[in-house]
């Protein structure tokens, strides 16, 4: 029965964080068509490519030491704290790449103490989650409640540590691009002042309806692996 009991909350939950975020469906598609409207992509495209915006962003983080690659077969950009590298995506057709870049720079001059437990909790967490799975499918143990209790206690200090560092980069990410974009403008004649408040205004616009929605994901995919479990413990 608590199990079942167990489900119910955790749906419920996740219906409460969907109204709590304001996360709409149709916000997704959104959120694309924005991202790739080919306006403002023209607009992105007078900015250098990504390397060189990365390299200019760090410089201007006063973070030099951080290697940087481009990698086409990568869905998703990303700092990895372990080896100091930053990791671009397939970006290109995109105007959110230089946010995206700015977003990836301002991971790494984050607090490294928190980068690095992060990094080896993440790990923990999944390694955790799967054992888990395991444990309550082969039934070890008198109590198979303890693992999901232990599962929730992990997800909190996850999920807490994870929107920290997640909502502090993407809230910053937005001025660390404008101002590439205005010293950048400074040696471009080509570019406008009109072209970077587009830029910006949309940028915005995407904050406000993205960042709600990472925070949603990332609780509620936790939320949906302690339902996995509890099913799991039901049958």
């Amino acid at each position: 029965m608590e199990y079942i009991i167990i489900i119910i909350i955790c749906v419920i939950a996740i219906g409460l964080l969907k109204i709590g975020f304001n996360v709409k469906i149709k916000d997704i598609k959104k959120i694309k068509d924005i991202g790739y409207d080919k306006d403002l992509n023209k607009i992105a495209d007078k900015f250098e490519d990504n390397k060189e915006i990365c390299k200019k962003i760090l410089d201007k983080l006063d973070n030099k030491d951080v290697q940087i690659e481009e990698n086409s077969e990568t869905k998703s950009s990303l700092y990895i704290a372990i080896s100091n590298k930053i990791i671009i995506a397939n970006i290109k057709d995109t105007f959110t790449r230089i946010q995206t870049i700015a977003h990836e720079c301002l991971h790494s001059v984050q607090n490294r103490k928190i980068l690095i437990f992060n990094f080896i909790f993440s790990n923990i967490f999944l390694l955790y989650f799967i054992a888990a799975i395991f444990l309550i499918l082969f039934n070890v143990g008198n109590n198979l409640m303890l693992y999901i209790e232990i599962y929730t206690i992990l997800a909190i200090i996850y999920c807490v540590v994870r929107n920290y560092l997640e909502t502090e980069a993407m809230g910053k990410a937005i001025f660390v691009a404008r101002d590439y974009m205005e010293d950048f403008a400074k040696e471009n004649k080509e570019i406008t002042q009109d072209d970077i408040n587009i830029l910006v205004k949309n940028f915005d616009i995407l904050n406000k309806m993205g960042i709600p929605m990472t925070n949603f994901c990332l609780v509620s995919g936790t939320i949906v692996k302690m339902i996995i479990l509890a099913v799991l413990a039901l049958v």
